[in-house]
């Protein structure tokens, strides 16, 4: 098939002259303008020129649920540049409200024939969302792993944060600061994720001497920064001095919601965030949080998925990275006051 400069150009971005180059093996092009180029003429289903083939392994997903969260990104960008210095050619598939669905994403995956899927906090997360569409992928014969979120009865590959052991680590920071009356701002509680840290926290705020009863302490709704002003918004009307949240986003709308009552953080209020963003520390103020391993986690979840690929059997357990508290500059000793000593 005749290749043309114009479609390849306008798909990786690039100038028809660049691309030329690149087909061409020519000096002068930066490397990730060059991958582009190369995925863009397997996407388009070109095939590549005899000089330039043996750096093609074959084309990976790659589904994410958005992007507006920067963790995802992260995920994104350590997984594309693991695989394209393994030859792959990553295909990104990201869900918008109302636009192409996961399970629209996988099918267009399959006709094009990858190697295997890698999905981050897709479907598999909810609970209420059914793990038939991954036994069908399994039944095919495809690779894949799934990313924060665990489904006992799939027998794949699972890569998860410990979320349990993520909300111990937040209460038990605040309550070292003499804070008893902790809240916890988090998404549905049939997100997986969501379900374990409620249960950590419910957990470690039961261990503090004179803490609440934490049940009426737990506020839900979307992991957004309107989903946590919202839920902070709950947690202070309840006499929260603390507000532990499922998300760096989520803590930004509880520090939003706390100034807008006429209070301080940390002062009168102290929020943890979780995730550890890129941009985190440069909040005002610089956001205590629970950092994801971002990192190690989206090596290991490429990692399963290409030893699937070359024929290796792949541990189907789910692998837990342990998370690792970040204390900055919007957590402080609890104020005097009830509920609270000091």
């Amino acid at each position: 098939m005749t290749v043309r400069l114009s479609d390849v150009a306008l798909h990786a971005g690039v100038s028809e002259a660049t691309v030329s180059r690149v087909l061409n093996a020519k000096p002068g092009v930066a490397a990730q303008t060059r991958q582009a180029v190369l995925a863009a003429l397997d996407v388009l289903g070109y095939e590549r020129p005899s000089r330039l083939r043996s750096t093609s392994a074959g084309l990976i997903g790659l589904i994410v649920p958005e992007l507006e969260n920067p963790v995802f990104p992260a995920f994104v960008q350590v997984i594309e540049t693991i695989l394209a210095q393994r030859e792959y050619t990553p295909l990104l598939c990201t869900q918008t409200p109302g636009g192409v669905t996961e399970d629209e994403y996988v099918e267009m995956l399959v006709d094009r024939g990858v190697a295997g899927i890698l999905f981050v906090s897709g479907l598999h997360a909810d609970s209420t969302a059914g793990p038939a569409r991954y036994h069908r992928l399994r039944e095919l014969g495809l690779p894949i792993v799934l990313v924060n979120g665990f489904v006992p009865e799939l027998d794949v590959p699972f890569v998860s944060t410990d979320d349990v052991a993520a909300a111990e680590l937040a209460v038990q920071h605040l309550a070292s600061l003499g804070h008893r009356r902790i809240g916890l701002a988090i998404g549905p509680r049939r997100f997986v994720p969501a379900a374990r840290k409620i249960e950590g926290f419910t957990r470690a705020l039961r261990a503090v001497p004179g803490a609440p009863d934490p049940d009426g302490l737990v506020a839900t709704s979307f992991f957004t920064v309107e989903g946590g002003r919202a839920c902070a918004s709950r947690l202070l009307d309840a006499g929260c001095t603390a507000i532990v949240c499922g998300s760096d986003l989520m803590a930004l709308g509880a520090v939003r919601a706390v100034r807008q009552r006429g209070l301080t953080v940390p002062g009168d209020v102290s929020v943890i965030g979780y995730d550890d963003s890129p941009l985190i520390p440069f909040t005002d103020p610089p956001l205590t949080t629970v950092r994801q391993a971002v990192p190690a986690m989206a090596a290991a979840a490429v990692q399963a998925l290409l030893e699937q690929i070359a024929g290796r059997p792949a541990d189907r357990a789910e692998l837990l990275f342990t998370p690792e508290l970040v204390v900055r500059g919007s957590t402080g000793p609890a104020p005097t006051g009830a509920d609270n000593p000091g």
